[in-house]
């Protein structure tokens, strides 16, 4: 029987998604990702290396599928707001990866990705306020934050507030919007 190592290494990493997002790096067991994969350890250890190594790629994966699916515009704040919104809606999974990196990855090596990506868009901020396209009020960093942790705020709620919160998508996604559009009003 022929191994069709790209297939493999997708299933592993598919695989690795799940259980990532569910039990973070320290819960996640890497004969539960090779089983689910249909595979062995020995296949994932030497695809990935180790389990830490197998969740940056996982991460980077995440991270390179967000920035397809999320484009950044300075001009247009809300929007961008609107899809980050959108992304993490339809992503819960995405959400999960990116708190457990936080919570497990505080003093290790920076992605690059993140790194650029995030330097690219506080030029583009600071391009914009400085053309008057955008207010000044805020830093492009704190900008930058604000806008992120509005957009991702009723995602990131917890689970009990949707008994009190309106849990009309739309309504929701508007809010943010909004918000975001007050934010940088001038």
């Amino acid at each position: 029987m022929v191994r069709d190592a790209e297939r493999t290494r997708k299933r592993l990493l598919e695989a690795a998604v799940a259980e990532f997002a569910e039990l973070g790096i320290a819960g996640a067991r890497v004969n539960r990702i090779a089983e689910v994969a249909g595979c062995n350890k020995a296949m994932l250890y030497a695809y990935y290396g180790s389990k830490d190594q197998l969740f940056d790629a996982v991460f980077t994966t995440h991270v390179t599928e967000y920035l397809k699916r999320v484009p950044f515009e300075a001009a247009d704040l809300p929007a961008y707001a609107g899809r980050l919104f959108d992304y993490f809606e339809e992503n819960p999974a995405a959400q999960r990866l990116a708190v457990w990196y936080r919570l497990e990855r505080p003093g290790s090596a920076h992605l690059d990705a993140v790194v650029d990506v995030n330097r690219v868009r506080l030029e583009e901020l600071a391009r914009a306020q400085a053309d008057g396209v955008l207010s000044d009020h805020y830093p492009p960093e704190a900008l930058l934050a604000l806008v992120q942790a509005v957009s991702t705020s009723w995602s990131s709620m917890n689970p009990e507030f949707d008994v009190l919160a309106p849990a009309d998508r739309g309504r929701r996604r508007a809010a943010v919007v909004d918000a975001v559009r007050r934010l940088i009003a001038p």
